[in-house]
């Protein structure tokens, strides 16, 4: 779930925040972009597929899947070990950062948010096919535009607008595939809800971002690497209660015994299954930030989306999922509606720097004419 953070992060990217960057040789930064780049793209994959892996093997606990899909947010804290002494003394300083109560309370809300919708997810990926699962996630790009519109007041041009429809129209040729393939025993009923707890995970991701954005402009009033990362961690650390407390109050934690046992590929196999899953989420995190602050925020969109298309692919080779003609259409109509997404975001951006390139050469012929 973690494929599109960047949405929510930096809208004044300035040289403050990426001064640890601008320190190192062009040999050192491309390095460090490349490793960024597979940790985003191995980690949302290897995750998927792990928990496709976890379903096929015997595994039948949603809240456990739900649960290692924030679990290891412990290994966000590594990162912010290596932050810039300024940036944290900034960020605790700060006479506008809020108190800890709102603080608390909006990590508190934000983490149930996450903790709901990483089940709808959990629920999703057990009644689908990894490969359709992720063609259905990626009508989440439609719903952040709908939802970046009436909460973040970002325009809906002509671009969005089609990236949109065209996004919809493949979510809807999924969804009425009379050849929909979905995981051994699995009735139209039940593809049905893992369809629509896909389609709605997809729509809670996406106003969750919107509301994570909101919330760095009106509370936080601070987008900084460290304060991104600290969010994710907290948030992460509630919605792992949450789903700790639902598997207990559910009865399900009695079954995780018989389940390991029962796991056709082993108990260790069952076990390093559900670590790596929860690795792979975060390890696909810190990629996401770390391209945002190394780059751009389009560029780790754009590495997000090349993800996105990998993952069915991936799913292809590892599960020999089945790739009909009117599947092989939705994917080629998910990628016309990402390309016209980033399109529109290259527009934007490259409008940005215009602004900011045009307002810096003002305030230098300004301070010409005062000397």
């Amino acid at each position: 779930m973690n494929d599109n953070l960047e949405q929510m992060l930096i809208q004044d990217e300035n040289l403050t925040d990426r001064s640890p960057f601008l320190k190192l040789r062009r040999w050192q930064w491309w390095l460090l972009v490349a490793i960024n780049i597979l940790f985003l793209i191995a980690g949302q994959a290897a995750a998927v597929l792990l928990g496709r892996f976890y379903y096929d093997q015997g595994g039948n606990s949603t809240w456990m899947a739900t649960f290692v899909q924030t679990a290891g947010f412990p290994i966000l804290c590594i990162p912010l070990i290596f932050l810039h002494p300024s940036q944290k003394l900034e960020t605790s300083t700060s006479s506008t950062y809020p108190s800890i109560k709102i603080v608390a309370l909006l990590y508190f809300v934000l983490g149930l948010l996450v903790a709901g919708d990483n089940m709808l997810y959990s629920v999703g990926l057990l009644y689908l096919s990894a490969s359709t699962y992720s063609l259905i996630c990626a009508t989440q790009l439609a719903f952040n535009a709908v939802f970046s519109y009436l909460l973040n007041s970002q325009k809906l041009t002509a671009l969005i607008l089609n990236s949109v429809v065209i996004l919809s129209l493949s979510a809807a040729l999924i969804a009425v595939n009379e050849d929909s393939d979905g995981p051994s025993g699995v009735s139209k009923g039940k593809y049905l809800v893992g369809f629509i707890c896909t389609l709605g995970a997809s729509a809670l991701y996406s106003l969750l971002l919107s509301l994570m954005q909101l919330s760095f402009q009106k509370v936080l009033r601070k987008e900084t690497y460290n304060v991104v990362l600290e969010m994710q961690i907290y948030t992460s650390l509630v919605a792992t209660c949450v789903s700790t407390a639902g598997m207990f109050g559910s009865g399900e934690w009695k079954g995780l015994q018989d389940e390991m046992k029962g796991f056709k590929s082993g108990r260790v196999s069952y076990v390093l299954t559900l670590v790596w899953t929860a690795v792979s989420w975060q390890v696909c995190t810190v990629g996401v930030v770390g391209l945002i602050f190394a780059v751009s925020s389009l560029f780790s969109n754009v590495i997000s989306t090349l993800s996105l298309a990998i993952t069915p692919l991936a799913a292809l080779l590892v599960f020999h999922d089945e790739m009909n003609g009117v599947k092989v259409i939705a994917m080629l109509l998910a990628l016309c509606g990402f390309c016209s997404y980033i399109y529109q975001n290259y527009l934007d951006d490259t409008k940005a720097r215009k602004s900011e390139s045009q307002s810096h050469t003002d305030d230098v012929i300004q301070e010409s004419h005062h000397v």
